[in-house]
This record gives C-alpha cells, structure tokens and sequence, in this order.
C-alpha cells in the first residue's frame, strides 16, 4: 500500500478543486476547452487515495506526523 502523504486539508481542498473541475465539464458541453477540465481527475483521485506522487517525488508530506 502506498503511504499517506497528503493531509486532513490538502485532501479536502484537492476533492473540492477536483469535483468544480469535472462540473465545469459537464456545465459548458459546447466549450471547445471542455476537454481541459477533466484534469480535474487527478485532484479529485489524489485526495481521495490521500497520496500524491509529486510528493513523494520531491520528498513532501503535509500529514502530520505521529510520535
């Protein structure tokens, strides 16, 4: 299993940005920019799995840490 990287208001934020990106997509379905919007995935699937490839990339953890 991955480990968590992604913290309590990352993830929200991310699910939040993620699902008004996939809505827009489907409010201007004449938008010829339409298909842009469904980069809203990857925020969406990021704060829902709680990890973040580009954060373990570079060594960044916004959970916080248990002692």
């Amino acid at each position: 299993m991955l480990k968590k990287n992604v913290g309590q208001i990352d993830r929200l934020i991310r699910v939040v940005v993620g699902l008004a990106l996939l809505a827009c997509f489907f409010i201007y379905p004449d938008a010829g920019y339409r298909w842009l919007f469904l980069i809203g995935i990857v925020p969406l699937a990021t704060g829902l799995m709680g990890n973040c490839a580009l954060y373990s990339v570079f060594g960044i953890s916004t959970c916080p840490m248990k002692k």
